[in-house]
């Protein structure tokens, strides 16, 4: 096919050799499917921030750190090279968030390095070498839902573990190979610790993951895993290998409006009389 004009630049370099074929077009990029030497790899070109269709980008960056103070000014002023820097942080946020999540033995394409806007990386393949397929796009067994729920469950507990929430998970971003899930697509992957949205977005997560897993086995629909995860990991009792039940016990407890206007109306009814007893002194003295 005609190179693309955003990988020229790496043909030209050396960096790839060819481009075989583009494989889709997402939200926030474009893969395609590249040669390097002897290996087949998947490229991902990054758009342009006018061009994506990724909402609320912004609410995902909250709680990034950027070690240069000049850079951190630039960025929330929005200038010319303030916006560059976001879209380099964007970028580099996938390629961060690839290194940890594969140290802490979660599966993700092994990454090969962003240059100029376009990761190189894995290209996850099926057993028979083909590109692996969607979630979305794969009919499952009750047995195989249960075993693929609970593996991804236990990746998405890895990932909190290291500080790292998907926050746009769901089928369309699994890939099943011959071995299992493999979670793809990162650039939006929030810090648990520093964004205040971190806990809604898991949960959404997870339910999400349950709920398509639900399809082929109902009794994932009864099951309260993003609230117990997070009760754990906000309690300081997460670790990787964490044993989870699915069993999670809300807070029931109705708040007494009733109560509490009445207790807001005593302390105002007592501040005023303070007031009066105050002002009454005054008069006095």
């Amino acid at each position: 096919m005609k190179t693309p004009k955003r990988l020229k630049p790496l043909v030209e370099d050396g960096v790839i050799n060819d481009v075989l074929f583009r494989m889709m077009s997402g939200k926030e990029a474009d893969l395609f499917v590249v040669t390097r030497g002897n290996d087949t790899l998947c490229a991902k070109v990054y758009k342009e921030a006018a061009k994506r269709s990724f909402k609320q980008a912004v609410t995902y960056q909250e709680g990034r750190k950027v070690r240069s103070s000049r850079r951190a000014r630039a960025m929330e002023k929005r200038t010319k090279f303030g916006r560059q820097q976001i879209e380099e942080t964007w970028q580099t946020a996938e390629v961060d968030a690839l290194y940890k999540l594969a140290a802490a033995d979660v599966r993700v394409p092994e990454p090969f390095g962003c240059v100029d806007g376009v990761l190189l990386m894995e290209l996850i393949l099926d057993a028979d070498g083909e590109v692996a397929p969607r979630l979305s796009d794969v009919v499952l067994t009750s047995e195989e839902a249960l075993e693929d729920h609970a593996i991804v469950l236990r990746y998405l507990v890895r990932m909190l573990c290291t500080g790292i929430v998907h926050g746009d998970l769901s089928e369309f971003n699994v890939l099943l190979d011959a071995y299992g899930p493999v979670i793809i697509d990162l650039p939006q992957a929030v810090d648990a610790a520093g964004n205040n949205q971190a806990k809604a977005m898991f949960v959404r997560d997870v339910n999400k993951m349950t709920t398509y897993y639900a399809q082929f086995a109902p009794e994932l629909a009864d099951t309260h895993f993003a609230q117990e995860i997070w009760a754990l990991y906000e309690d300081g009792d997460l670790n990787p290998d964490s044993e989870l039940t699915g069993v999670f016990e809300f807070d029931t407890s109705i708040t007494d409006v009733d109560a509490m206007l009445s207790e807001i109306e005593s302390v105002m009814a007592e501040e005023e009389e303070r007031k009066q007893r105050v002002l009454d002194a005054e008069e006095v003295g």
